[in-house]
């Protein structure tokens, strides 16, 4: 994944999604896994993301891939 600095952070409250830019900054937090999509833009992975449990009760964190050039 890229940097915290690209994250976008999604949570559903009250059946609302909330978009955050940036991290979700508590450091108690800790990371319970993850999801790899392959979807076409950033607002497709918000939609997938606010589908998930963990964001009516958390945060899910949304990054992009890195990606590496071939040598």
């Amino acid at each position: 994944m890229q940097d915290v600095e690209t994250a976008t952070t999604v949570r559903v409250r009250d059946d609302e999604r909330v978009v955050t830019d940036g991290p979700f900054a508590e450091t108690r937090e800790v990371i319970g896994g993850f999801y790899l999509l392959d979807v076409p833009d950033l607002d497709a992975a918000l939609d997938w993301a606010a589908r998930c449990p963990g964001a009516k009760y958390g945060s899910i964190e949304v990054r992009p891939i890195m990606v590496f050039d071939n040598p």
